[in-house]
């Protein structure tokens, strides 16, 4: 399997100029938006439509992964009680399921293709899903960077209070129980 690193940003409030900069910087050849809904009252530069024209203009391949949106309810008895904020919990719910298995199949399909970044809208990446996305995959073995300027790149590392189980070969089960370590 291809050890090819995955990138995650958050686009904030950056201008269109300063986004794709980074992009560029990072020799990014493909933005995977993970959002829920893939648009922006605020900043419409970074809606689906005008983002996947702006994208090609500069080189670079734009999908839209709704399956790996945010946006998730808790689920009733859920065994993620590691997590205190409720959006959390709810995504890593949803973690369990095959649709998300198969979002992350597909994801790591275009990774090994091109040099990939997930994208959501918060700046900072420990106050926003891709830091479960990005669990889930160094779980898998597969390096994730999370882009903070055009000279920083944070390695992840996985959430102190999440559990990592081996269900079978290259199968990876990711949940985060409660415990002393627990947000």
């Amino acid at each position: 399997m291809s050890q090819r690193i995955l990138y995650t940003i958050g686009h904030s409030t950056r201008s269109w100029r300063e986004f794709t900069d980074l992009l560029l910087a990072w020799k990014i050849a493909e933005l995977i938006d993970v959002r829920t809904v893939p648009r922006s009252r605020a900043f419409p530069q970074f809606n689906k439509d005008h983002m996947a024209t702006a994208l090609r203009r500069v080189g670079i391949e734009y999908k839209h992964i709704k399956e790996l949106g945010g946006l998730r309810h808790t689920k009733k008895g859920s065994a993620n009680t590691g997590w205190r904020n409720a959006s959390f919990r709810g995504y890593a719910d949803y973690m369990q399921s095959q649709e998300f298995s198969q979002a992350l199949a597909e994801l790591n399909r275009r990774r090994r293709l091109h040099r990939a970044c997930i994208m959501c809208s918060e700046a900072l990446w420990w106050r926003c899903h891709r830091r479960m996305i990005a669990d889930a995959e160094v779980a898998r073995g597969i390096p994730v960077r999370h882009i903070m300027s055009e000279r920083t790149a944070k390695p992840h590392e996985i959430t102190p209070f999440a559990r990592i189980r081996r269900l079978r070969t290259r199968c990876v089960s990711v949940d985060y129980p409660g415990g002393s370590l627990a947000r």
